[in-house]
């Protein structure tokens, strides 16, 4: 079934309950986004940067757990989406080593994207650093893992799971987590058959090909 959907004051025709971040971005609306990838069941939300107000609730909605209906109207922008996208930005920098001078994906990363297009700043300091060191896997011969770089956006993890031999998962909790092989094993010495898979759809630069 066909719906008519308004995003930003232009209707948009959609699949009835098809998801509203893929309706908005299919037709050239940029919502800043990190941890979804298109062909999930179950999106995570775990970015919290997807928010958009749509009329009729009383706070902003992830996009990526929206489904689109008939008649819906939904604003990109407002005051309490502003406020909640920054605080999941900042807080996202603050666990994240930012080295864009030495990282193979300078200007050419998802949060490098993020902060162009929404004025958000990679350098702010409002939150304290967490300031992880963790080592380095680079025992594969074609990938390496670096998890400080890591946002725990979760691509790897499902992409592994669909794609690979989920040698991949999050492990330990809260301020904690991380992503990790099964009790921290080199990724040499794991089943992983190389298809390269998590490098391709991490957004930032944890996973580059050596």
């Amino acid at each position: 079934m066909v719906c008519t959907v308004i995003i930003e004051g232009r209707e948009i025709r959609a699949a009835s309950g098809a998801s509203l971040l893929w309706t908005a971005l299919d037709n050239g609306f940029y919502i800043p986004n990190l941890c979804i990838v298109r062909d999930m069941k179950k999106p995570p939300a775990s970015c919290r940067l997807c928010w958009v107000q749509v009329d009729g609730k009383s706070e902003p909605v992830t996009a990526c757990t929206e489904k689109v209906r008939d008649g819906m109207t939904v604003k990109l922008e407002s005051p309490a989406v502003a406020r909640l996208r920054k605080s999941a930005f900042d807080l996202l920098l603050s666990d994240h080593r930012l080295d864009c001078a030495h990282c193979v994906k300078n200007k050419h990363c998802e949060l490098h994207n993020i902060a162009h297009r929404t004025g958000l700043k990679l350098n702010d300091k409002r939150y304290r650093k967490v300031g992880k060191d963790l080592p380095v896997d680079s025992s594969h011969p074609d990938f390496t893992f670096d998890p400080n770089k890591c946002v725990l956006c979760g691509r790897c993890v499902w992409v592994c799971s669909t794609e690979g031999k989920g040698v991949l998962d999050f492990a330990y909790r809260g301020i904690k987590t991380v992503v990790s092989t099964f009790a921290g094993m080199p990724l040499a010495e794991t089943a992983c058959n190389g298809c390269r898979a998590c490098v391709k759809v991490c957004p930032v630069g944890a996973l580059y090909v050596k």
